[in-house]
């Protein structure tokens, strides 16, 4: 479902619990962005405040990557980077 910029995706079945995605390298659309931040460049920040994740990324890796975190409500994140 969309609304203006704002995506839900409803998936039944496909994750256990609730999900926030997030796609660095993709505008609302799914359409390719010139310049957007690396999931390892996120990683990196993440980290650098602090923050735990549950799945990191290859930061010797490039192209298509993700990591995944928990927030302070329980829900999971997922960074997911296509390209």
């Amino acid at each position: 479902m969309k609304n203006d910029n704002a995506v839900i995706g409803l998936f039944q079945r496909m994750f256990d619990e609730n999900i926030i995605t997030f796609n660095p390298g993709w505008d609302s659309s799914a359409q390719n962005l010139e310049e957007f931040d690396d999931v390892r460049s996120i990683q990196t920040i993440l980290k650098d405040s602090g923050i735990s994740l549950t799945k990191e990324a290859d930061e010797t890796s490039t192209g298509s990557e993700y990591i995944t975190l928990t927030d302070p409500d329980g829900n999971n994140i997922l960074i997911d980077q296509h390209r």
